[in-house]
């Protein structure tokens, strides 16, 4: 294309007359405007009346002939007489490879003081769904270094898992212990709605240096704008995106899917969304699954997605737990009991599952783990008349081999955080924990 064509289609698409409005209120969390003419998801900038920078936003709604935005940044300034101008475009992320190792916000923003950031490429904030007839199988199973999940758990290249907990039970530790040590050539970390003290811990004790060096970390802490907290997650998935789209293996982390939830359930409120059970708006149940679909495998990559999703009152059928399930392909529920009794990481074997199982494990894999669930849901239940010494020996010739497997099983179930079990050593010690229970019963 000549120069001239290129001036000609620049001019046919550059608007013509410039779109603004003023605001006419403001209700703590929304600015309602008259005007300007803006769709749903554009970005506006609100320029407060006494000299302070711009504040971006973005168009959430709309009532009767006014436009309803919710601000990104702070509102200190904005009063009646601040004009809103439409800036014709829907939000992008900045993306790059200069991102890995880095910190950075719900913008790409640099947060660990080390110079700025040199980010060539934008992809959209929200991208289109991936057809589901051009999606690929899920055959090759993703070392984590995890035993507890490689054993029995085991997660293929591409799934969506979900990590399910209370407060303290040592989710974070869990998140930082994959993110360590998984097998993938990318990590995205998106910490939404933490303490900012957390996410300095996470990085500090639960990542490390050698986790940090392959990751890219971005923290939207809980101080921040509603708009802010959402707007990191489908920022997070845009960063994956673009390195699934160089042939990467990326590992995506979200901790926690429930802090989005509660963003989306305020801007939901605000905005005059009906609420449902427990508060919740519609628009979060139809955020979830679309969050959720788009990872997996696609083209020359893979998305692997891990989201914690943070259990109110360790009631495991609250409302995002429930819906989550039914989103994800597995769940991993961690035990406040194992937690309390020093077996770390807590996952609950028996109530966790992983969908993909029997697709990527072999036959003798799979029977092995089938197994150890049978040994561990056996002693489990017989774990009060044994620990009340009222079980004897010889009475069930099932439950001796049991007793006799489950403390080994434990220690190849216990793990301590810095360290990684190779897939192939975890499975053979889990083999030799049965084969020596049932010799020695």
């Amino acid at each position: 294309m000549n120069l001239q064509a290129r001036l000609q289609s620049a001019i046919a698409r550059t608007e013509m007359y410039r779109r603004q409005g003023h605001v006419v209120a403001f209700n703590g969390l929304v600015i309602e405007a008259q005007g300007p003419d803006a769709n749903i998801g554009e970005l506006c900038e609100i320029m407060p009346g006494d000299g302070r920078s711009i504040v971006p936003g973005e168009v959430v709604g709309f009532s009767k002939e006014h436009v309803l935005l919710m601000p990104y940044g702070d509102v200190g300034g904005i009063s009646g007489r601040s004009m809103i101008r439409a800036t014709g475009r829907p939000l992008d992320v900045p993306v790059g490879d200069a991102l890995l190792g880095r910190v950075v916000d719900a913008f790409s923003r640099p947060l660990d003081g080390r110079g700025p950031l040199a980010l060539p490429g934008r992809y959209p904030l929200h991208a289109a769904p991936i057809n589901p007839m051009h999606r690929q199988g899920i055959d090759e199973v993703l070392e984590t270094g995890v035993a507890a999940i490689d054993c029995l758990l085991t997660l293929g290249r591409g799934q969506r898992m979900g990590v399910f907990a209370g407060s303290g039970v040592g989710k974070s530790t869990l998140l930082g212990m994959l993110a360590r040590h998984v097998q993938a050539d990318a990590i995205v970390l998106c910490l939404v709605g933490e303490r900012g003290r957390e996410v300095g811990d996470f990085i500090r004790d639960s990542l490390g240096e050698e986790g940090l060096r392959r990751a890219v970390v971005m923290a939207a802490t809980a101080d921040q704008p509603a708009l802010v907290r959402t707007h990191a997650v489908h920022a997070s998935h845009a960063i994956a995106e673009y390195f699934r789209d160089q042939g990467k293996s990326v590992l995506l982390v979200v901790d926690s899917i429930t802090r989005f939830a509660m963003a989306q359930r305020e801007i939901g409120l605000a905005i005059g969304e009906p609420p449902t059970f427990r508060g919740y708006t519609p628009s979060v149940f139809s955020w979830l699954p679309r969050i959720a679909e788009r990872c997996g495998r696609h083209g020359k990559g893979e998305i692997t997605a891990i989201y914690s999703v943070l259990v109110e009152g360790d009631d495991m059928n609250e409302p995002i737990a429930d819906h989550m399930r039914a989103v994800l392909d597995g769940h991993i529920v961690l035990s406040r009991e194992l937690a309390q009794r020093g077996h770390l990481p807590a996952i609950d074997v028996l109530q966790s599952a992983s969908r993909l199982l029997n697709a990527l494990a072999s036959p003798e894999e799979l029977a092995c783990a089938l197994e150890a669930r049978r040994i561990l849901a056996q002693y489990d239940g017989a774990r009060d008349m044994i620990e009340l010494g009222a079980y004897q020996k010889g009475s069930n010739a099932s439950l001796d081999a049991a007793i006799q497997a489950h403390a080994d099983l434990s220690d190849v179930l216990r793990q301590a955080p810095g360290i990684a079990v190779p897939r192939v050593m975890a499975l053979q010690k889990l083999a030799t924990a049965i084969a020596a229970g049932a010799g020695n019963a």
